[in-house]
């Protein structure tokens, strides 16, 4: 089964390993890649916005960025592969780039985190091409952006300005056809640059990383609470199937 559907979001079930062979093929043939790594709550978010689900769903690749939705397919009875992160497959992207000298244009987060995202490119990924670098607090219209970025003509762009609005920029860009892979990456630039740091491997292996960062950012707390809406959505999701198979 290739794709997985979580309360209306259709996830691609590949293991990270196939993702990202996957992602690679369809670039290596030009072809502009819409990449949307989708949790809990932007499937949530999705579920009360008929266009947002529209947009993700008819995005190239959906991975499930969440341990909360690799339970929810095993509880309706569709299992997927494994977890693939955001971050996980950001970091193998930006490690091609460079392996390629490839052009990257990174638009998101504050001020401080892209200027420190570009030194860190600067000195562990030399052969990346930075063709462009914006932070996320721009005033011109995302139609503008997308245009900026188009012009820059890209092998990769990553957007960290968190959902839907990462995500909106990118099908612009899509919708130009730039051929490029496009991925919104959330919080990825703050852990990249070191001004947050990922949790330890021990909250990786036990899938608590959402934990971790509630302990250590407190504000994160009331975002945790979409996550029982989600389990509840997702049980009365499996009660509507039963009852239609009867």
């Amino acid at each position: 089964m290739s794709k997985v559907d979580v309360l209306g979001v259709k996830f691609d079930n590949y293991s990270e390993e196939e993702f990202r062979q996957k992602i690679l093929a369809q670039f290596s043939e030009k072809k502009a890649t819409f990449v949307v790594t989708a949790n809990p709550e932007i499937v949530m978010e999705a579920r009360e916005d008929q266009e947002l689900l529209q947009m993700i769903n008819e995005a190239d690749f959906v991975t499930p960025d969440g341990i909360g939705v690799i339970k929810a397919a095993n509880t309706l009875k569709t299992p997927l592969k494994e977890r693939v992160t955001g971050y996980d497959l950001f970091e193998f992207l930006m490690k091609q780039a460079n392996r390629k000298e490839y052009r990257v244009y990174l638009v998101g987060a504050t001020p401080e985190v892209i200027t420190a995202v570009n030194q860190k490119v600067q000195l562990e990924y030399p052969h990346i091409r930075i063709v462009g670098l914006k932070d996320g607090y721009f005033k011109e219209p995302i139609e503008a952006v997308a245009e900026d970025i188009y012009q820059a003509q890209p092998d990769f762009v990553f957007a960290a300005l968190g959902f839907p609005k990462q995500e909106q920029l990118l099908n612009l860009l899509k919708k130009l056809d730039l051929p490029a892979v496009m991925m919104g990456v959330g919080g990825s630039f703050d852990v990249f640059s070191g001004q947050i740091k990922r949790a330890p491997k021990f909250f990786q292996q036990l899938h608590l990383e959402w934990l971790y960062r509630a302990i250590k950012n407190p504000s994160r707390f009331k975002r945790l609470l979409i996550i029982p809406k989600f389990l509840r959505a997702v049980k009365k999701q499996v009660k509507a199937n039963e009852n239609t198979s009867h």
